[in-house]
Protein backbone atom coordinates (compact mmCIF):
# COMPACT_ATOMS: atom_id res chain seq x y z
CA UNK A 1 0.00 0.00 0.00
CA UNK A 2 1.14 3.45 -1.09
CA UNK A 3 -0.59 6.00 1.15
CA UNK A 4 -0.64 9.30 -0.46
CA UNK A 5 -1.34 12.34 2.54
CA UNK A 6 -1.91 15.50 0.37
CA UNK A 7 -3.53 13.94 -2.71
CA UNK A 8 -5.22 16.59 -4.21
CA UNK A 9 -2.15 18.84 -4.48
CA UNK A 10 0.05 19.99 -7.19
CA UNK A 11 2.30 17.08 -6.49
CA UNK A 12 -0.26 14.63 -4.90
CA UNK A 13 -2.07 14.03 -8.65
CA UNK A 14 0.93 13.66 -11.10
CA UNK A 15 1.97 11.16 -8.04
CA UNK A 16 -0.64 9.08 -7.83
CA UNK A 17 -0.60 8.74 -11.55
CA UNK A 18 3.56 7.87 -11.07
CA UNK A 19 2.64 5.31 -8.54
CA UNK A 20 -0.27 3.62 -10.13
CA UNK A 21 2.26 2.42 -13.03
CA UNK A 22 4.26 0.45 -10.76
CA UNK A 23 1.47 -0.71 -8.21
CA UNK A 24 -2.03 -0.54 -7.92
CA UNK A 25 -2.75 -0.53 -4.06
CA UNK A 26 -3.11 3.18 -3.51
CA UNK A 27 -4.40 5.10 -0.84
CA UNK A 28 -5.50 8.88 -1.91
CA UNK A 29 -5.11 11.15 1.54
CA UNK A 30 -6.96 14.62 1.41
CA UNK A 31 -9.81 16.57 2.36
CA UNK A 32 -11.57 15.59 -0.48
CA UNK A 33 -9.46 12.69 -2.42
CA UNK A 34 -10.69 12.09 -6.28
CA UNK A 35 -9.51 9.14 -7.90
CA UNK A 36 -6.45 9.40 -9.96
CA UNK A 37 -6.22 5.31 -11.12
CA UNK A 38 -9.10 2.79 -11.79
CA UNK A 39 -8.84 1.21 -7.90
CA UNK A 40 -7.10 4.23 -5.63
CA UNK A 41 -8.40 3.88 -2.09
CA UNK A 42 -10.04 7.45 -1.16
CA UNK A 43 -9.25 8.31 2.21
CA UNK A 44 -11.10 11.45 3.36
CA UNK A 45 -8.94 13.65 6.21
CA UNK A 46 -8.55 16.74 6.94
CA UNK A 47 -4.40 15.87 7.91
CA UNK A 48 -4.72 19.12 10.37
CA UNK A 49 -7.11 16.09 12.61
CA UNK A 50 -3.83 14.59 13.62
CA UNK A 51 -5.46 11.93 16.01
CA UNK A 52 -6.62 10.65 12.61
CA UNK A 53 -3.55 10.27 10.52
CA UNK A 54 -3.01 6.88 12.66
CA UNK A 55 -5.45 4.91 10.82
CA UNK A 56 -4.81 6.87 7.70
CA UNK A 57 -1.26 5.16 7.69
CA UNK A 58 -2.36 1.98 8.99
CA UNK A 59 -0.96 -1.04 6.70
CA UNK A 60 1.02 1.18 4.46
CA UNK A 61 4.46 -0.10 3.23
CA UNK A 62 5.27 4.09 1.96
CA UNK A 63 3.75 7.17 2.84
CA UNK A 64 4.31 9.90 0.85
CA UNK A 65 3.88 13.62 2.88
CA UNK A 66 2.77 15.78 -0.19
CA UNK A 67 0.84 18.18 1.65
CA UNK A 68 0.83 22.12 1.97
CA UNK A 69 -0.95 24.07 4.74
CA UNK A 70 -2.40 27.24 4.54
CA UNK A 71 0.78 29.74 3.87
CA UNK A 72 1.06 31.73 7.14
CA UNK A 73 3.77 31.14 9.38
CA UNK A 74 1.22 30.77 12.45
CA UNK A 75 -0.28 27.97 10.61
CA UNK A 76 2.49 26.25 9.90
CA UNK A 77 4.54 27.06 13.35
CA UNK A 78 0.84 25.45 14.98
CA UNK A 79 0.45 22.62 12.39
CA UNK A 80 3.56 21.17 10.62
CA UNK A 81 5.63 19.89 13.83
CA UNK A 82 2.19 17.87 15.49
CA UNK A 83 1.42 16.66 12.50
CA UNK A 84 5.06 15.23 10.86
CA UNK A 85 5.25 14.19 14.62
CA UNK A 86 1.77 12.32 14.27
CA UNK A 87 3.10 10.64 10.59
CA UNK A 88 6.34 9.70 11.84
CA UNK A 89 4.49 7.54 15.21
CA UNK A 90 2.63 6.13 12.82
CA UNK A 91 5.09 5.03 10.24
CA UNK A 92 6.76 3.67 13.16
CA UNK A 93 3.76 1.74 14.52
CA UNK A 94 3.29 0.33 11.09
CA UNK A 95 6.44 -0.35 9.92
CA UNK A 96 5.50 2.30 7.22
CA UNK A 97 8.69 4.26 5.65
CA UNK A 98 8.66 7.76 5.11
CA UNK A 99 8.91 10.16 2.20
CA UNK A 100 8.67 13.80 2.76
CA UNK A 101 8.27 16.25 0.16
CA UNK A 102 10.17 18.67 0.77
CA UNK A 103 11.00 22.64 -0.16
CA UNK A 104 14.74 24.66 0.05
CA UNK A 105 13.70 26.75 2.74
CA UNK A 106 15.71 25.23 5.63
CA UNK A 107 19.17 25.89 3.51
CA UNK A 108 21.30 28.94 4.47
CA UNK A 109 20.88 32.42 2.74
CA UNK A 110 24.51 31.62 1.31
CA UNK A 111 23.46 28.35 -0.09
CA UNK A 112 20.56 29.28 -2.63
CA UNK A 113 22.98 30.38 -5.24
CA UNK A 114 23.80 27.00 -5.47
CA UNK A 115 22.06 24.53 -3.45
CA UNK A 116 23.46 20.94 -3.41
CA UNK A 117 21.75 18.34 -1.11
CA UNK A 118 25.15 19.28 1.12
CA UNK A 119 24.51 22.95 1.80
CA UNK A 120 24.23 24.03 5.24
CA UNK A 121 21.06 24.27 6.86
CA UNK A 122 20.71 27.93 8.85
CA UNK A 123 17.40 28.98 7.59
CA UNK A 124 17.10 33.52 8.15
CA UNK A 125 13.29 33.10 7.64
CA UNK A 126 10.30 31.57 10.47
CA UNK A 127 9.04 29.50 8.03
CA UNK A 128 12.63 27.89 6.89
CA UNK A 129 13.05 27.20 10.88
CA UNK A 130 9.96 25.07 10.92
CA UNK A 131 11.21 23.57 7.39
CA UNK A 132 14.80 22.49 9.41
CA UNK A 133 12.44 21.57 12.76
CA UNK A 134 10.75 19.17 10.54
CA UNK A 135 14.01 17.97 8.82
CA UNK A 136 15.21 17.59 12.22
CA UNK A 137 12.55 15.14 13.59
CA UNK A 138 12.96 12.47 10.24
CA UNK A 139 16.73 12.09 10.46
CA UNK A 140 16.77 11.93 14.48
CA UNK A 141 14.15 8.97 13.96
CA UNK A 142 16.52 7.70 11.30
CA UNK A 143 19.37 8.07 13.76
CA UNK A 144 17.75 6.17 16.39
CA UNK A 145 16.94 3.15 14.11
CA UNK A 146 13.12 3.75 14.14
CA UNK A 147 12.28 4.22 11.00
CA UNK A 148 13.41 4.36 7.23
CA UNK A 149 12.88 8.13 5.44
CA UNK A 150 14.16 10.58 2.24
CA UNK A 151 13.71 14.41 2.16
CA UNK A 152 12.96 14.86 -1.60
CA UNK A 153 13.42 18.59 -2.36
CA UNK A 154 12.06 20.79 -5.00
CA UNK A 155 12.75 24.17 -6.21
CA UNK A 156 9.91 26.70 -6.82
CA UNK A 157 7.78 24.59 -9.43
CA UNK A 158 5.61 25.01 -12.03
CA UNK A 159 3.51 22.84 -14.49
CA UNK A 160 -0.03 21.41 -15.34
CA UNK A 161 -2.48 21.88 -12.58
CA UNK A 162 -0.26 24.03 -10.28
CA UNK A 163 -2.41 26.95 -9.25
CA UNK A 164 0.40 27.26 -6.48
CA UNK A 165 3.17 28.30 -9.04
CA UNK A 166 4.41 31.61 -9.25
CA UNK A 167 5.45 30.86 -12.85
CA UNK A 168 1.58 30.28 -13.76
CA UNK A 169 -0.29 32.81 -11.06
CA UNK A 170 1.74 35.90 -11.48
CA UNK A 171 2.98 35.13 -14.86
CA UNK A 172 0.98 33.06 -17.44
CA UNK A 173 -2.66 34.31 -15.90
CA UNK A 174 -1.34 37.70 -16.22
CA UNK A 175 -0.14 37.84 -19.44
CA UNK A 176 -3.58 36.14 -20.66
CA UNK A 177 -5.68 38.87 -19.03
CA UNK A 178 -3.24 41.20 -21.08
CA UNK A 179 -1.34 42.15 -17.69
CA UNK A 180 1.92 42.74 -16.81
CA UNK A 181 3.67 39.84 -15.34
CA UNK A 182 5.08 40.28 -11.68
CA UNK A 183 7.79 39.11 -10.22
CA UNK A 184 9.15 39.25 -6.65
CA UNK A 185 12.76 41.14 -6.22
CA UNK A 186 15.53 41.02 -8.93
CA UNK A 187 14.28 39.31 -12.31
CA UNK A 188 17.58 39.35 -14.31
CA UNK A 189 18.72 36.81 -11.33
CA UNK A 190 19.10 32.93 -12.19
CA UNK A 191 16.08 31.37 -10.66
CA UNK A 192 15.91 27.48 -11.38
CA UNK A 193 12.23 25.86 -11.20
CA UNK A 194 11.45 22.09 -11.13
CA UNK A 195 8.48 20.56 -13.38
CA UNK A 196 5.99 19.09 -11.27
CA UNK A 197 5.49 15.85 -13.44
CA UNK A 198 9.34 15.56 -13.00
CA UNK A 199 9.36 15.77 -9.35
CA UNK A 200 5.93 13.17 -9.04
CA UNK A 201 8.11 10.65 -11.06
CA UNK A 202 11.67 11.54 -9.32
CA UNK A 203 9.83 10.90 -5.96
CA UNK A 204 8.03 7.78 -7.11
CA UNK A 205 11.57 6.45 -8.31
CA UNK A 206 13.09 6.97 -5.17
CA UNK A 207 10.45 5.55 -3.21
CA UNK A 208 11.22 1.97 -5.74
CA UNK A 209 14.96 1.79 -4.20
CA UNK A 210 16.89 -0.04 -1.59
CA UNK A 211 19.99 2.52 -1.55
CA UNK A 212 17.95 5.98 -1.84
CA UNK A 213 16.71 5.93 2.04
CA UNK A 214 17.87 7.76 5.19
CA UNK A 215 19.12 10.28 2.92
CA UNK A 216 18.20 14.06 1.74
CA UNK A 217 17.81 14.07 -2.76
CA UNK A 218 16.83 17.09 -4.77
CA UNK A 219 14.21 16.10 -7.13
CA UNK A 220 15.38 15.98 -10.93
CA UNK A 221 15.48 19.91 -12.36
CA UNK A 222 16.79 21.33 -15.65
CA UNK A 223 20.07 22.68 -15.23
CA UNK A 224 19.84 25.37 -17.73
CA UNK A 225 20.57 28.72 -16.13
CA UNK A 226 17.78 31.11 -16.75
CA UNK A 227 17.04 34.20 -15.11
CA UNK A 228 13.79 35.10 -13.94
CA UNK A 229 13.13 37.67 -16.59
CA UNK A 230 13.93 34.20 -19.45
CA UNK A 231 11.43 32.31 -17.38
CA UNK A 232 9.12 35.06 -18.22
CA UNK A 233 9.50 35.72 -21.76
CA UNK A 234 9.27 31.83 -22.36
CA UNK A 235 6.01 32.30 -20.85
CA UNK A 236 5.49 35.26 -23.00
CA UNK A 237 6.54 33.94 -26.24
CA UNK A 238 4.68 30.36 -25.54
CA UNK A 239 0.99 32.30 -25.11
CA UNK A 240 2.20 34.96 -28.15
CA UNK A 241 2.10 38.00 -25.51
CA UNK A 242 4.57 40.70 -24.89
CA UNK A 243 6.84 39.92 -22.09
CA UNK A 244 5.92 43.10 -20.23
CA UNK A 245 7.59 43.04 -16.24
CA UNK A 246 6.50 44.25 -13.29
CA UNK A 247 8.86 43.68 -10.23
CA UNK A 248 7.66 43.62 -6.86
CA UNK A 249 10.30 44.99 -4.49
CA UNK A 250 10.24 44.59 -0.80
CA UNK A 251 8.84 48.32 0.19
CA UNK A 252 5.81 47.25 -2.09
CA UNK A 253 5.43 44.03 -0.37
CA UNK A 254 5.07 45.32 3.04
CA UNK A 255 3.15 48.11 1.85
CA UNK A 256 0.61 45.86 0.23
CA UNK A 257 0.72 43.66 3.44
CA UNK A 258 -1.31 46.35 5.26
CA UNK A 259 -4.04 45.82 2.70
CA UNK A 260 -3.98 42.07 1.40
CA UNK A 261 -2.59 39.63 4.59
CA UNK A 262 -1.03 36.97 2.24
CA UNK A 263 1.16 39.31 1.06
CA UNK A 264 2.86 40.04 4.70
CA UNK A 265 4.17 36.41 4.38
CA UNK A 266 6.53 37.04 1.43
CA UNK A 267 9.00 40.03 2.96
CA UNK A 268 10.87 37.41 4.62
CA UNK A 269 11.78 34.63 1.62
CA UNK A 270 12.50 37.93 0.15
CA UNK A 271 16.49 36.74 -0.13
CA UNK A 272 15.66 33.89 -2.49
CA UNK A 273 14.91 36.51 -5.03
CA UNK A 274 17.62 39.29 -4.72
CA UNK A 275 20.34 36.66 -5.87
CA UNK A 276 20.72 33.64 -8.09
CA UNK A 277 18.57 30.60 -6.78
CA UNK A 278 20.18 27.82 -8.64
CA UNK A 279 19.60 23.99 -7.36
CA UNK A 280 21.40 21.53 -8.45
CA UNK A 281 19.87 17.88 -8.62
CA UNK A 282 23.47 16.66 -10.60
CA UNK A 283 23.01 13.74 -7.79
CA UNK A 284 19.87 12.47 -8.82
CA UNK A 285 20.76 13.11 -12.26
CA UNK A 286 23.83 10.17 -11.69
CA UNK A 287 21.83 8.21 -10.41
CA UNK A 288 18.67 7.86 -12.36
CA UNK A 289 19.93 8.99 -15.51
CA UNK A 290 18.90 12.15 -17.08
CA UNK A 291 15.15 12.91 -17.50
CA UNK A 292 14.80 16.08 -17.13
CA UNK A 293 12.13 18.44 -19.05
CA UNK A 294 13.59 21.23 -20.69
CA UNK A 295 12.09 24.34 -19.83
CA UNK A 296 10.17 25.23 -23.40
CA UNK A 297 8.44 21.79 -23.68
CA UNK A 298 7.35 22.00 -19.67
CA UNK A 299 6.74 25.81 -20.39
CA UNK A 300 4.36 24.61 -23.25
CA UNK A 301 2.44 22.11 -21.43
CA UNK A 302 1.88 24.32 -18.58
CA UNK A 303 0.30 27.02 -20.57
CA UNK A 304 -1.47 24.80 -23.02
CA UNK A 305 -3.02 23.34 -20.17
CA UNK A 306 -3.85 26.95 -18.79
CA UNK A 307 -5.38 28.01 -22.26
CA UNK A 308 -7.28 24.77 -22.76
CA UNK A 309 -9.02 26.07 -19.16
CA UNK A 310 -9.63 29.68 -19.78
CA UNK A 311 -11.65 28.51 -22.77
CA UNK A 312 -14.02 26.58 -20.69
Amino acid sequence: MHTIIGAGGAIGKPLAREIGKLSSSIRLVGRQPQAVNANDELYPLDASHFAGLDAAIAGSEVVYVVIGFTYTTKVWQQTWPPFMKSVIEACEKYGSKLVFFDNVYSYAASAIPHMTEGSPLAPPSRKGQVRLQLHQMIMEAVEKGRLQALIARAADFYGPDNKASALQLMVAENLIKGKKAQAFGDVDRIHSYTYTPDAAWGTAALAQQSDTWNQVWHLPTSAQILTNRQWIEKVAAALNKEPRVQTIPLWMLKLLGWFIPIMREFPEMMYQYNQDYFFDSSKFTQRFGNRVTDPDTGIAAMTAQLMETQTR
